[in-house]
């Protein structure tokens, strides 16, 4: 599916939710909940996945915790509190936008 436009511009807002709804996540573990999930409508990428984390980490929406599994270190990502109310804001904004869309590109069935 060409999704990638419409990703691009809600990918902050699904890793947060997920890592909302999850607790803690690692990064290939995001995109496979999100192609589990979408049941395989939507794809994100390692490379665009990354940079996204990065810089919620920056923006300390995100913390950090390692742990040895099967003898590699992976990077488990947790919100912190700035970064669970960005969640909930994004959840509701979504709400409102896809209503909005379904209004405009008249999806609502319509009653008889």
């Amino acid at each position: 599916m060409g999704n990638k436009k419409y990703i691009k511009g809600f990918l902050e807002d699904i890793v947060l939710h997920l890592i909302n709804e999850e607790g803690e996540m690692y990064g290939y573990e995001i995109t496979q909940k999100v192609r589990e999930l979408s049941q395989g409508a939507i794809t994100i990428t390692e490379g665009a996945l990354y940079p996204i984390l990065h810089k919620l980490e920056r923006e300390a929406k995100l913390t950090v915790s390692y742990r040895k599994i099967a003898g590699r270190l992976r990077k488990y990502y947790r919100l912190t509190p700035e970064g669970g109310v960005r969640a909930t804001t994004a959840s509701i904004e979504l709400t409102q936008f896809l209503a909005g869309l379904a209004g405009l590109f008249n999806l609502n069935p319509q009653k008889a």
